[in-house]
């Protein structure tokens, strides 16, 4: 089976790497459940996608990109818009699956997969509701850590196996407590010198989980990395945003659905897991900064880790040789 595979992706490579968008596209109708559904506390499973009328979502009105095209935004049943954000995280899951699969192994490209999820999941709940769940943070780090003692060539490891499982493994516990360490320590230091939190737990958690997936260097390339995403993108925002009057209001929840997405925009109110009221963010009041970590997380993983690894490297050796 191993030697069809290694067949048909030299002689077709397309063909594997087209398999690796469409499943992109489908993980990303997924994950915008997900994204709308856990804040909420509500089954990813059950029910089905149905309408703000009250209709079933036909499986054929759930096609991935297509759908929004075809139907021009607005659902078929009563004509009710939803978001472009849909199509676009579909769009931008199945782009980021492809990137992937075409610069890594098969086997890395699918645990790739899982962490790009994972980040893509936690980004866009940050931004609607500035919480990143612990399932991303807590679960991404333990779940990261096992794949790392099953698959040592996640952090490029080889050698005799149970050798090579048990320094992959270390690796991967080591870059979550880097990780996770640091973020720990400038949130202390931050809070001294602002009187105030400047770091949510959930980006201490959240670089755990990076360090975890990506060893030490990944961990500490996502902070600083973030910072500078932050200032490039974010600030400029911001500034427009308080420029011209802020742009009151809670960012818009996100769901695969038509329904979903028509119900949320009519809706005054979102609530949590719990019943509480979510507190209506305000743009350019708070600063999500798991995005930014994901943000710089993922450019280290699609392609700047040799960079960055040669620099420490070269860094460790200059302060280091004997």
């Amino acid at each position: 089976m191993f030697e069809t595979f290694e067949f048909i992706n030299e002689d077709f490579p397309w063909f594997f790497a087209t398999l690796a968008a469409i499943f992109g596209a489908l993980t990303g109708s997924f994950l915008n459940v997900c994204i709308y559904r856990i804040p909420a506390g509500r089954s990813i499973i059950f029910p089905g996608s149905t309408c703000a009328c009250g209709r079933p979502i036909p499986f054929y009105h759930n096609i991935p990109i297509f759908t929004w095209l075809i139907l021009r935004g607005k659902a078929s049943c009563c004509g009710a818009p939803f978001s472009m954000r849909y199509p676009a995280i579909e769009l931008l899951t199945a782009v980021l699956f492809l990137w992937v699969w075409l610069i890594y192994s098969p086997l890395v490209a699918l645990l790739g997969m899982f962490f790009v999820s994972f980040l893509i999941c936690a980004t866009f709940i940050d931004l609607d509701h500035m919480i990143i769940p612990d399932r991303f943070s807590i679960g991404g780090m333990v779940i990261s850590v096992i794949l790392s003692f099953i698959f040592p060539a996640l952090h490029g490891v080889d050698g005799l196996p149970i050798a090579s499982n048990i320094q992959s493994g270390v690796s991967s516990i080591v870059g979550a407590l880097v990780g996770a360490g640091l973020v720990y320590w400038i949130a202390v230091l931050g809070e001294i010198v602002f009187r105030k939190p400047a770091m949510g737990e959930g980006d201490v958690k959240f670089v755990g989980f990076v360090g975890a997936f990506c060893g030490w260097q990944g961990a500490v390339f996502s902070m600083f990395g973030g910072a500078l995403v932050g200032s490039v993108i974010l600030l400029p925002c911001l500034l427009l945003g308080r420029l011209f009057g802020g742009g009151g209001g809670k960012a818009q929840a996100s769901g695969t659905e038509a329904a979903e997405a028509a119900e949320a925009a009519l809706a005054e109110e979102a609530t949590g897991a719990e019943g509480d009221e979510v507190e209506e963010v305000q743009f350019g009041a708070q600063v999500p900064f798991g995005p930014m970590l994901a943000a710089a997380a993922l450019i280290y993983f699609l392609g700047f880790d040799a960079y960055v690894d040669a620099y420490f490297a070269e860094f460790a050796s200059y302060f280091f040789m004997p």
